[in-house]
Formats: C-alpha cells, structure tokens, sequence
C-alpha cells in the first residue's frame, strides 16, 4: 500500500511538472481560480452603464468593498479577504480600466473620474452602505468617495494610500518626474525592478508563472501609460478633501514603501477627525499581499471597535 501511494505520488508530481512545463497559462489560471476559491470568492461580472466591470463577491454580513492601486486588479486582495470573508461581505472589483474590466482608450481614468464609476456600480449591486478600503491609488479613490459619500462609508482604511500632496516625494514619484514610471513593464528586468520598489523583500515566483505576468504587463503597457497621464493631469491632493470625511480611518504603512512615502502619515492624521495607525515592519507598498494575514488582522480589529473611536 506504501509504494502504491509513492508510486502515485511520483505521478502526480510527474503530471504537473509537465502540464507546468508545456501549459503555464492553463495551471497559472488554475491557480488564480483556486485562491478565489480558497477565499470564499466568486468571479462575476456586471454591466455598469457602458462598462462591464469584472468583480469577486463572498461572505455575509456587513460590505466591505476593496480598491486595488494602478497597475494592480482585484487579485491583489485575495489572500487578504479569506480572512475576512466568514465574517464579512467583501466586493472587490476590477476598476474600470484594469484587470477584466472594460478599458477604453478615449475614456478618462482619473480618480474623479473613478469614483463616480464606483458609485454607479455600487447602486447597481444596491450597496447601500458599506466599509471602503483602498491601496495606492484605490486608497485616493476610497478618500475621494468616503469625502463624498460620508452617508454611504461607515469606516475608511487607506493602505499606503497615494494623492497626499505635501509629502515627502518618494524614489518612485521623484524618477516619474525624470520620465520615468517604474510601473511601466517592457521587459523581465523591468518586472524585477516593479516587484522591488513594490515589495520589502521581493515573493518568489516560478520561473514561467513570471514571463506569463511579464507578457500580461506589457500588453497592458499602453494603457496603463495612458491612465497614468490622465492622473498626473488630474494633480488631484487628499489635503482639501480630508475634513470632509466623517467616517472613523484607519491608516496602514509599510516602513520599507519606497512608493509612497511615510511622511503622508502625518499629514493624513492631522486632516482626518478619527482615526487609527499601523506602521508595518519589513513591509512594503502592498501590505495586503506581502503581509495578508496581519494586515487583515489589523483591519478586522479595526473593523470590531470602530464605534468606539
């Protein structure tokens, strides 16, 4: 019975050593659907006036809706929902321009722009009143629309949150002044060098699930330059908007973003009426994926205690 199970096991392993090497794309996506899976999401998809807007549904209970940053799409909050999902309902949509969602090149991606796409899709799935969290770009989104919609937006978490006008510029921001856009991928190198201004310490990856990413990045290179200039154009600062917002924020950092930098924190405290702050350790710009068990840790508590604030 031993060796049988040995014997077995060799074929297994011997099986997807050559579905790995021969169908990378069939066992990647394979992979991208059982972490969905494994969190307790659904991929569905919805038509939001003009766009069809790509999203994950699961759980029950109160809403918490997750933003992605530029460049990303909703895979970025997976590991971090399975957290949340036994005890939340949690929508995380691609944002109109990124991942599955519609992109159009004559439309305008600004975060204005954005945040009125994401209150139509929110009457669409008849969200009424849900918790907002947002990374980079997502979190300048959820600022914007927690500022605008405070009746909607119980509580508000920005994750190494961009658009804090007065702060320190950071390595990525002061090369895109050069020309520059280390989010711009062309070529491996260039996905390497995203992956570490990204990450403190860069994840591993298989060697093919990478060049399949790198392949994706660079035919997503156009668009992603486009919705680029459209923010850039925008010159959008949370300074102004921040009063506005009622809801109780809780502010998450990673010490090691070279993306963002830190000294937003302070800024973002002093503007905003409530609110709560974790610096992580030996994190990077994307907390919910480098650290998804802790950072979801921390915004669950957040998320318990909130009234008290």
């Amino acid at each position: 019975m031993k060796k049988q199970m040995v014997g077995v096991t060799l074929i297994v392993a011997s099986l997807l050593a050559v579905s790995y090497l021969l169908f990378p794309e069939f066992l990647f996506e394979l992979g991208r659907k059982a972490s969905w899976h494994s969190a307790g999401l659904e991929n569905k998809a919805v038509l939001v006036d003009t766009d069809s807007i790509a999203y994950l549904e699961g759980g029950a209970g109160e809403t918490v809706l997750l933003l992605h940053g530029y460049t990303a799409n909703k895979d970025s909050w997976v590991y971090f929902a399975k957290w949340l999902t036994p005890v939340y309902h949690v929508v995380i949509p691609d944002l109109p321009g990124f991942g599955d969602s519609t992109k159009s090149l004559d439309e305008n991606y600004s975060i204005d722009s954005q945040v009125e796409r994401l209150d139509r899709f929110a009457q669409v799935l008849q969200l009424k009143e849900f918790h907002i969290a947002g990374n980079a770009m997502g979190g300048a989104v959820a600022a914007v629309y927690a500022a605008r919609f405070s009746q909607k937006i119980p509580t508000l978490a920005l994750l190494t949150t961009s658009g804090v006008g007065t702060a320190k510029k950071s390595e990525f921001f002061l090369k895109l002044e050069k020309g520059v856009n280390l989010l711009l991928v062309g070529s491996r190198a260039d996905f390497e060098r995203a992956l570490e201004f990204s990450y403190a310490k860069s994840p591993g990856m298989p060697g093919a699930f990478k060049n399949l990413m790198v392949a994706q990045c660079k035919a997503d290179r156009k668009f992603n330059e486009k919705i680029g200039q459209d923010l850039l154009k925008e010159r959008l600062t949370l300074e102004p908007l921040l009063p506005r917002i009622q809801a109780p924020a809780l502010i998450i950092w990673g010490d090691h973003d070279r993306m963002t930098d830190i000294s937003s924190v302070p800024i973002l405290e002093k503007g905003l009426k409530k609110h709560q702050t974790v610096i992580m350790k030996d994190t990077g710009h994307v907390p919910m994926m480098e650290k998804p068990e802790e950072t979801a840790t921390v915004y669950m508590k957040f998320l318990k205690n909130w009234r008290s604030m």
